[in-house]
């Protein structure tokens, strides 16, 4: 193909930090983000090309990290999925199914600390609602059963495909790992689902997620959307440069309540922060501002901490107290709903959290008081108008009350537990990338 004249080609104003290369001038960047940059030029004193030039991902492949550690642990593997994720949806906005995807179709930036980037797209399409394929595309290990037992197939192909890399990264094996060719033939037409390996433990937002990608039949199978949206990935609180702004605005709102001595507000507000100043203190590269994060963040946690100990939640037990007209309303309802077994039910499960607040055990108080409220909702819904109505809505919103104020002391212990644990997981995550580093050289 002739070089464009250079009346007629530029190099394109809206590039920034173009890579430099000898003999080469760089015209268009064609794409960036999660999958790999790939840039148009064309090479000096030669009239016949164009060339593509893809960054340097220096750290090889996924599927050469995974052997160097041979299993990969559940937070390093979110961390991983969150950025094939941001790739994913990137696609899907443009309608394109990668169709291909598997370890050694996504490279490593590095090998001291990678990101993640999906290259290879020689089986790419364009994909619209409804629209079919039927040519075999892939590669066998990790190609949706759809493909090959059913011969017609769409972009769902792509999340079995990330449910095997999922699935590979925490067990080290693909689940039709076969040691020949026959025997995966007879693996992926085997109409058994697929099942984790025993003995192995796996939180319950990953095993379901898991389960959900790797479903045979694809109309059974997770969609696009629940996959974005499911919890064990957590978008909302994915590192990012969102991360600190919003961490900002919530700290300076509890600060404001914290002012006005509105301490439930603020101490919700001042755990709601460190759920994004802690992934801001991941996305941070330069180690001293990454200090100064967290040496803030510890301040909040510790202002937190004081109010909670204002927040504690009780219950008056005190023989006065329960003679008291709240105590004679109870009453009244529990008579009221004497013949329904299930408003019973509840009645006993809120005198079980009260008796846990007292003996201080505010986690199963709270779930007590939820599976009460689950219950006395549904009836004040169907409840027609009249004294048994008005009284089940004040016992729900005291229940409610409760409950709120039990999360909201408890909020101080979860946040502190998280900053704990991410410590401990930069730490795990340092030691196994050295330790890949390591075996690469």
């Amino acid at each position: 193909m002739a070089r464009p004249s250079s009346a007629s080609v530029r190099p394109n104003s809206s590039l920034v930090n173009v890579p430099k290369l000898k003999e080469f001038v760089f015209i268009e960047k064609l794409g960036s983000g999660t999958y790999a940059t790939v840039y148009k030029a064309y090479r000096k004193w030669d009239d016949t090309y164009i060339y593509l030039i893809m960054e340097y991902c220096s750290g090889g492949d996924l599927s050469h990290f995974i052997r160097s550690k041979r299993t990969l642990p559940e937070h390093i593997v979110r961390k991983f999925l969150r950025q094939i994720v941001s790739a994913m949806s990137f696609l899907r906005e443009h309608k394109v199914a990668h169709m291909d995807l598997k370890p050694q179709n996504i490279l490593c930036t590095s090998s001291t600390d990678p990101t993640l980037k999906i290259a290879d797209f020689g089986f790419a399409k364009h994909m619209y609602h409804g629209d079919k394929l039927h040519a075999l595309r892939g590669s066998p290990l990790y190609m949706a059963p759809e493909i090959i037992c059913k011969g017609r197939y769409d972009a769902r192909v792509d999340l079995w495909s990330i449910g095997v890399i999922l699935y590979e990264c925490l067990f080290g094996r693909a689940p039709y790992a076969s040691k020949s060719f026959k025997e995966l033939e007879e693996k992926i037409w085997d109409p058994k689902p697929i099942e984790l390996p025993y003995g192995v433990e796996v939180s319950d937002h990953c095993r379901a997620l898991l389960l959900g990608l790797l479903k045979r039949n694809p109309d059974q199978r997770m969609s696009f959307e629940e996959f974005f949206e499911h919890p064990f990935l957590d978008l909302k609180h994915a590192p990012s440069a969102e991360s600190l702004p919003k961490a900002t605005r919530l700290v300076k709102e509890a600060v404001e309540a914290d002012t006005k001595g509105d301490y439930p507000v603020a101490v919700k507000l001042y755990c709601e922060s460190v759920e994004y100043f802690l992934p801001a203190i991941k996305y941070e590269k330069d180690r001293t501002k990454k200090e100064i994060l967290r040496k803030k963040t510890k301040e909040y946690m510790n202002r937190a901490e004081e109010i909670k100990s204002q927040l504690k939640p009780h219950h008056y037990n005190d023989q006065t107290l329960h003679r008291s007209g709240s105590q004679n309303t109870e009453e009244e309802l529990r008579d009221l709903f004497k013949d329904c077994d299930e408003m019973i039910a509840a009645f006993k499960l809120s005198t079980a959290a009260r008796t846990e607040e007292e003996n201080e055990d505010f986690e199963t108080a709270l779930k007590h008081y939820e599976l009460a409220l689950s219950t006395a909702i549904q009836y004040l819904k169907s409840e027609q108008k009249g004294r048994r109505k008005d009284l089940l809505r004040e016992q729900v919103d005291k229940w409610m009350n409760q409950a709120e104020h039990i999360k909201s002391y408890l909020a101080v212990k979860q946040c502190s537990n998280a900053e704990k644990k991410q410590v401990q997981e930069e730490a795990m995550e340092q030691s196994l990338i050295n330790q890949a580093h390591c075996l690469v050289q």
